[in-house]
């Protein structure tokens, strides 16, 4: 093949990114489109910018599965620096509120961490992009608006502080790891805490381990994935293998499948993979009433 010429699309499948800083999760899917050569591609889970690690990225007929995985739970490691407020609630806002944090013992920061775990009420940062009468949250607090925001249930599962530093005899930094349901904003964590121990907080480093079964440990740098010939690194049946129960079926049921027809339940619970016995990835299907029924098709009749 010729010095700048591309050559067809690679697989169906999923590529698990270790996003640098500075990035948008729309950039990242930009690079992607033009590394896995289709414009088919899309992203679960969006991280802010500032923020590193794990986005998962469909391409092809994958983009269609996102919707269907079970990415609810997700891990972070951060840092919470405590003496300074921004208006964002992270290090990309200015100062809005200094309080000298010197007073501050690691067992006072432990035990304000306490609250802030399990079932809470959360009240999500207003520089977000929850939508308030139409318009973006952020977008209002850009135009010097005041935005109030409603508190959610999140759960937050994990909220340990594993380290501790003063980069400023007035600062303190901690250091924690925290793992939580979807729709958690650690920023907002890293707020509460501040307000807490009443010296106002921010987040300073944000890293996101894990969303669902999808890790660092099997995550790859943008530079690394314009190494291969292709991107996807985990193709379509494996993602759906790694990600959902997989219920294995024969050719006739795959051409009923493939037709949109039921099959006979088999006792999964929730949405699972229907793959043949050579890996082909069939369909997504879902039992009711006795019936294993389609809701995604990777592989219709005609």
């Amino acid at each position: 093949m010729a010095k700048g010429q591309q050559g067809p699309p690679g697989r169906d499948g999923i590529v698990v990114v270790d996003k640098p800083a500075g990035w948008t999760s729309h950039d990242v899917v930009g690079r992607l489109r033009r590394l896995a050569r289709t414009r088919k591609v899309g992203h679960a889970g969006t991280l802010d910018p500032m923020a590193t690690g794990v986005l998962v990225v469909g391409v092809g007929a994958a983009t269609r599965l996102l919707h269907h995985l079970v990415l609810a739970d997700k891990a972070y490691t951060a840092t919470v620096r405590l003496g300074q407020a921004t208006v964002t609630d992270d290090a990309e806002g200015e100062v809005t509120t200094t309080s000298s944090a010197a007073a501050l013992t690691e067992d006072g920061v432990r035990v304000a961490l306490a609250p802030l775990t399990g079932d809470i009420a959360q009240v999500p940062s207003a520089v977000s992009a929850i939508k308030v009468d139409g318009i973006r949250s952020y977008r209002r607090v850009r135009d010097g608006e005041q935005v109030e925001l409603a508190a959610r249930p999140v759960t937050v599962s994990r909220l340990e502080a594993t380290g501790f530093g003063r980069p400023a005899p007035d600062l303190l930094d901690v250091a924690v790891e925290v793992e939580c349901s979807s729709g958690t904003y650690v920023r907002a964590l890293a707020r509460d805490l501040g307000a807490a121990l009443g010296v106002g907080g921010h987040l300073t480093t944000l890293r996101r381990t894990r969303v669902g079964p999808f890790a660092l440990t099997g995550a790859r740098t943008l530079d690394a994935l314009a190494e291969l010939d292709d991107p996807v690194t985990l193709p379509l049946p494996d993602a759906i293998r790694t990600a959902l129960p997989v219920r294995e079926i024969d050719a006739d049921q795959a051409r009923e499948v493939s037709f949109g027809r039921a099959l006979p339940a088999a006792g999964f619970t929730g949405v699972h993979g229907a793959l043949t016995a050579d890996g082909t990835a069939v369909a997504l299907l879902r039992e009711t009433e006795g019936r294993a029924r389609p809701v995604l098709v990777f592989t219709p009749a005609g």
